[in-house]
């Protein structure tokens, strides 16, 4: 069975290539093999690959900067989707994609639920919905993941920023009326693959649960207390840092101004996952200490 993964190089990317060998051969495509602002040339490579399975986490992920490439976010996050969608349709495959906490607009009191309305802020999360959306309309055979606040061990994400600063400042100031839930990129692919062995078994239209998820861990917390849990963890792993925990400063998005907007709620409601597939999520603070450990020991 062959499986084709984009994005070999991101976060997510790095780790599916790991969940994903025990299934099959993975054909994992970075830029460098196929741009996904261009349609032909991904036509071309799924027509060569002629792959069983789609994983796409690769996109446009600068959020500010999307708000000045709005072709390029649109091309990666709504166009690309589409024409994976199409070109699996044809071959009768099946396609895992990744959204995000942002096609939301963060206004909602508690956890987003999956039958919840979207209204997106960002470019960046216009372009993911229309991408869901194009996904939806192509191919019946598809999961839509969406999760937020990614952490891995491999390429940047907001732990790597902050033991930098950290390390280069006696005091930090971070934001603390956004509310999420940091996920690890190991989880999320380890239960990507576990819905995969899971739809292997069953490919049934009529039987398999097909859709749109809620992947993120479990708890959930602020970007302040979250960096101060960064903080707190390296130094107890024996890293020498400038700026301590309680040297971090609490201030609000107001005091922080962006290019694109973010919600100031990310929570997500995972249960229609944790029942449809039976898993259990652990707590966000295993994940990100596991994440620490990796780039503490590097």
């Amino acid at each position: 069975m062959k499986i084709l993964l984009t994005g070999k190089n991101g976060q997510v990317g790095f780790e599916l290539q790991r969940a994903l060998a025990p299934l099959g051969e993975v054909v994992a495509i970075g830029r460098a093999e196929c741009d996904l602002a261009q349609p032909a040339a991904i036509r071309q490579l799924v027509r060569a690959v002629r792959p069983a399975i789609i994983v796409n986490p690769a996109a446009h992920t600068a959020v500010d900067r999307a708000e000045t490439e709005r072709e390029q976010a649109f091309a990666v996050n709504a166009t690309a989707p589409r024409v994976f969608g199409e070109e699996a349709a044809r071959l009768g495959a099946f396609v895992v994609h990744y959204s995000t906490d942002y096609v939301f607009d963060g206004s909602k009191q508690g956890p987003y639920d999956e039958l919840d309305a979207t209204r997106p802020r960002s470019t960046y999360g216009q372009s993911k919905r229309e991408g869901e959306v194009a996904l939806q309309d192509a191919t019946r055979r598809h999961l839509i993941l969406r999760s937020a606040w990614i952490a891995g061990a491999h390429g940047g994400n907001f732990a790597k920023t902050i033991l930098r600063l950290a390390s280069e400042c006696d005091s930090l100031r971070v934001v603390a009326d956004q509310w999420g839930t940091p996920t690890s990129a190991a989880l999320l692919a380890d239960i990507t693959a576990h819905l995969v062995r899971q739809q292997q078994r069953g490919d049934d239209l009529q039987a398999f649960p097909y859709g749109i998820y809620h992947c993120v861990a479990g708890g959930d917390t602020n970007w302040y207390d979250y960096a101060r849990f960064v903080v707190d963890e390296a130094i107890r792993a024996g890293r020498k840092l400038c700026a301590r925990p309680e040297a971090i400063t609490a201030i609000s998005t107001a005091e922080y101004p962006t290019a694109a907007s973010r919600p100031a709620n990310s929570r997500l409601d995972t249960r229609k996952l944790q029942h449809a597939f039976g898993l259990e999520l652990p707590h966000w603070q295993l994940g990100v200490r596991h994440v620490l450990q990796q780039i503490l020991g590097s």
